[in-house]
C-alpha cells in the first residue's frame, strides 16, 4: 500500500526474547510478514461490508419519494425514517465499541452485518410505516457498529507502515464510491422493477451481498493485537501465521505455526494485571484526548453533512430546476471521492496534524468564498467541490488517528466515542445550518461553516502526534 522499499519477507529471522515489549514484538511481526494475500483478503471483506453499508445509509434518499407516495406520507415522516437510522448509528457504535472490546472484534465485524442484513430483510417485507421506522433502527445499529469495528480492525491488523492507507481505503469506499454510487444504484434497481413498490427492492438488493460478504467473512481471524493484549500469544501466533502464509483458508497445523511472539511473565504488557475499565477514555490521562478529537469530528461531520443536505436546496433558491440542482450537487460530490483517495495516499506520507491542519484551511477558505464570492454556477460548483474534497479529508484522518490515540483494551471503545459524536453531530447540526441560512442567507450559513473548519484547525493542534509510531499500549510511556 506504500510505494516504499519492498516488505520483509516472513522468513526473516528473529531478534526478540521474552524481556521485548509485547508492543515491539507485534510491530516486528507486522514488519516481517508484510503485506500478503491473506491482508488482501481481509481488506476485500471489511471493504465490501462498508460499500454496502454505504448504499444502505443512502437507502432512505433513494426510496423516500417513492415511499412516500405508496403510503401517503408528509415530509417529516420521510425525514423521520433518516433521524431513525442516524441516531441508532450512534448507538451502534458506541456499543458495538465497548462489546468489541470484551469479546473481541472479529465476533463483532459479523454481528453487525447480520444485525444490518436482518435490518435490510424487514424493510423490504415492512407492511407499515411504523414496521419501517423500526427496521430502519436496527439497519442503523448494524451500521454503526460495523464502520466503528472495521475501522479499528484495519488498524490492528497492519504495521505503523502501511496502518494509515488501509484505514484511509475504508473511507475511499465508503466515503467515496459508496456516496456516489448510491444515486447509480437506485436508477439501476427502479429500471429494473418498476412498480409502485420497487422500494421493496432497493432494500432486498442489499440483503443479498450483505449474507455473501457475511458467509466470506468467517475466514477473517481475530486481530493478533487484540489476542496477544489478552494473554492468548498461542492463538496471535496462529493468527500471524496465517497473515504469514497468504491465505486464510484450512487449518494452520500445530507444526506450522511460527513463533512471532515469544512471551512469558516478564514480556512488559502482556496479560498485564490491571485495574483498567471500559471507561477509561473517558477519564484520566485519555479524556483530554476524546474530548479533542469529539470536538474535532462533530466540526467536521457538521460541516459535511450541512451541505450535502442543503445544497440541492440552495441551487433550487438560487433558480435552478431539482433535476439540476441534484447533477449539480452530484459534480460537487466527486470531491469527496477524490478527498478519501488523497487522504489514503498522505496517510503513510504526512503527519496526522500537518493534514487535519492543511485540510481544515483549505475547508475554510472554501466556506469563505462561497459566502462571500459572487453565486454563480461556476464558482458554486468549484467550491462546493474544494469544500467535500476536504471535509473528506477531514473525516478520514479522524477515522484513522482515533484508535491509534487508545490502548487495545480500549481502543474499541474510544474509537467508538469518536465516530458516535459524528454520527450525532451530523444528524442534529444540519438543523441548525438550515436555520442560519433561512435567517441570513448563504452569507451567514457558509460562514458558520467555515467557523467550524477554523475550530478544527485550532483543536487538533492539542493532541499528541501518532504518526510513524507504533499502536500505543499501557506499556508504552513515551506518549
Amino acid at each position: 500500500m506504500s510505494p516504499s522499499a519492498p516488505d520483509p519477507q516472513p522468513d526473516s529471522p528473529v531478534s526478540t526474547t521474552a524481556d521485548t515489549p509485547i508492543t515491539e514484538q507485534l510491530e516486528n511481526a507486522y514488519d516481517r510478514i508484510g503485506l500478503t494475500g491473506s491482508h488482501r483478503f481481509i481488506m476485500a471483506m471489511i471493504l465490501l461490508g462498508v460499500f454496502f453499508d454505504a448504499l444502505e445509509q443512502n437507502a432512505v434518499g433513494i426510496t423516500g419519494p417513492v415511499i412516500r407516495e405508496y403510503w401517503g406520507l408528509g415530509t417529516g415522516e420521510i425525514g423521520l425514517l433518516n433521524t431513525m437510522t442516524f441516531s441508532a448509528t450512534a448507538l451502534g457504535r458506541i456499543v458495538t465499541g465497548i462489546v468489541a472490546d470484551r469479546v473481541g472484534r472479529r465476533r463483532m465485524l459479523v454481528a453487525n452485518l447480520l444485525i444490518f442484513a436482518f435490518g435490510s430483510l424487514m424493510c423490504a417485507f415492512a407492511p407499515a410505516y411504523w414496521f419501517l421506522l423500526l427496521a430502519r433502527f436496527i439497519v442503523g445499529f448494524g451500521l454503526g457498529g460495523e464502520i466503528a469495528v472495521a475501522v479499528v480492525m484495519v488498524s490492528e491488523y497492519f504495521s505503523t507502515r502501511h496502518r494509515g492507507t488501509a484505514v484511509g481505503l475504508v473511507n475511499v469506499t465508503a466515503a467515496g464510491f459508496g456516496n456516489m454510487l448510491a444515486p447509480a444504484f437506485g436508477i439501476a434497481v427502479y429500471a429494473l422493477f418498476p412498480g409502485p413498490q420497487q422500494w421493496r427492492w432497493v432494500f432486498a438488493l442489499l440483503f443479498l451481498p450483505a449474507i455473501l460478504v457475511l458467509y466470506f467473512r468467517r475466514y477473517v481471524p481475530e486481530t493478533p493485537r487484540y489476542l496477544a493484549k489478552t494473554g492468548r500469544a498461542d492463538e496471535a501466533n496462529r493468527a500471524l501465521t496465517m497473515l504469514a502464509r497468504g491465505h486464510l483458508r484450512g487449518p494452520v497445523a500445530d507444526s506450522e505455526v511460527q513463533e512471532f511472539l515469544v512471551v512469558d511473565e516478564r514480556t512488559p504488557g502482556f496479560a498485564a494485571a490491571s485495574n483498567a475499565s471500559w471507561i477509561d477514555p473517558l477519564r484520566g490521562k485519555y479524556v483530554r484526548r476524546t474530548v479533542l478529537l469529539i470536538i474535532a469530528v462533530a466540526c467536521s461531520y457538521a460541516a459535511q453533512i450541512s451541505m450535502l443536505t442543503l445544497m440541492p436546496t440552495i441551487l433550487v433558491d438560487t433558480g435552478f430546476e431539482v433535476k439540476t440542482s441534484l447533477w449539480y450537487t452530484l459534480v460537487m460530490q466527486s470531491g469527496s471521492l477524490v478527498g478519501a483517495s488523497a487522504a489514503a495516499y498522505l496517510a503513510s506520507r504526512w503527519a496526522r496534524k500537518r493534514t487535519l491542519t492543511a485540510a481544515a484551511a483549505v475547508g475554510a477558505a472554501a466556506g469563505l468564498s462561497l459566502a462571500v464570492l459572487p453565486h454563480t454556477i461556476v464558482l458554486i460548483i468549484a467550491f462546493g467541490w474544494l469544500f467535500n474534497f476536504a471535509v473528506i479529508i477531514l473525516n478520514t484522518t479522524i477515522w484513522l488517528f482515533a484508535p491509534e490515540n487508545y490502548p487495545t483494551r480500549v481502543r474499541g471503545f474510544g474509537t467508538s466515542i469518536i465516530l458516535a459524536a459524528g454520527s450525532l453531530s451530523g444528524g442534529l447540526f444540519p438543523l441548525a445550518a438550515g436555520m442560519i441560512f433561512d435567517a441570513g442567507g448563504l452569507l451567514a450559513m457558509f460562514a458558520t461553516l467555515a467557523a467550524l473548519f477554523i475550530i478544527l484547525g485550532i483543536t487538533v493542534q492539542f493532541p499528541a502526534e501518532t504518526f510513524g509510531k507504533p499502536m500505543e499500549e499501557d506499556d508504552d510511556e513515551s506518549r
